[in-house]
């Protein structure tokens, strides 16, 4: 097991996401530059948050046509595992690897607080070790977080069991007074049919280490270990 945290111009949560992934979860990680073509042997692929190309046109928009795309996307059509977090979910949306897309938060203001979410669908890679109805506290910083399907892409996405996690209140309530940029049904995550592309705008990374006395994130990094083993 090998992960790749891909690095685009204007990504600035890259370091903390091999933080937590060398230094905690003790993995082995590298860092993939957007310009390259190759993927380095690493079977999970990381796409962390930022601001990739300064977010012109529409975040995610210029770096869903970098090089090392081509390469994360035939990763991801032959089963590998690809992770997106706030400006790398955006990404995965608009590369169409993930349905749906994020829009301007409903305050048109950048968001960055702690918020809380619970895991919609337990029996995915990256939440197969979250306890049902364990409501998370993980933070988010995004001003195009507002997540948007169609009715028709919502109806399989419920479905299909496709929606990892909703904002919700510290108990777990799913109310628009939790929603905090007016995501459609509360949607903080989603991931693609085959369940092996997961997209999601809180930060797990942000919350994973006991020095910032939250931990809840690192449930998220437990999952994808654990997973592996099962697989392997």
């Amino acid at each position: 097991m090998k992960f790749g945290v891909v690095v685009f111009p204007g990504s600035n949560c890259d370091q903390d996401m091999v933080y937590v992934l060398e230094t905690i979860m003790k993995q082995n990680t590298v860092k993939l530059w957007h310009k390259n073509t190759e993927l380095e042997g690493c079977t999970h692929i990381i796409l962390p948050g930022g601001f990739s190309y300064g977010d012109y046109l529409r975040s995610g928009a210029i770096a869903r046509f970098s090089p090392i795309m081509e390469s994360v996307m035939k990763h991801a059509e032959k089963g590998g595992f690809v992770f997106g977090v706030c400006n790398g979910f955006q990404i995965l949306c608009e590369a169409g690897l993930l349905p749906g897309a994020l829009l301007h938060n409903n305050t048109r203001k950048f968001i960055c607080k702690n918020v809380f979410i619970k895991a919609e669908n337990t029996n995915t890679i990256v939440t197969n070790s979250i306890p049902k109805n364990k409501t998370l506290k993980i933070p988010i910083a995004h001003g195009e977080g507002k997540y948007y399907a169609d009715a028709e892409t919502l109806k399989k996405l419920n479905e299909n069991g496709q929606i990892l996690f909703r904002y919700c209140d510290e108990n777990g309530n799913v109310t628009d007074e939790s929603n905090p940029n007016g995501a459609i049904e509360n949607i903080a995550g989603v991931c693609n049919t085959t369940k092996n592309v997961f997209g999601m705008m809180p930060h797990p990374e942000r919350a994973s280490d006991a020095e910032l006395k939250n931990e809840d994130g690192k449930l998220l990094f437990e999952s994808i270990l654990k997973s592996a083993l099962v697989n392997a």
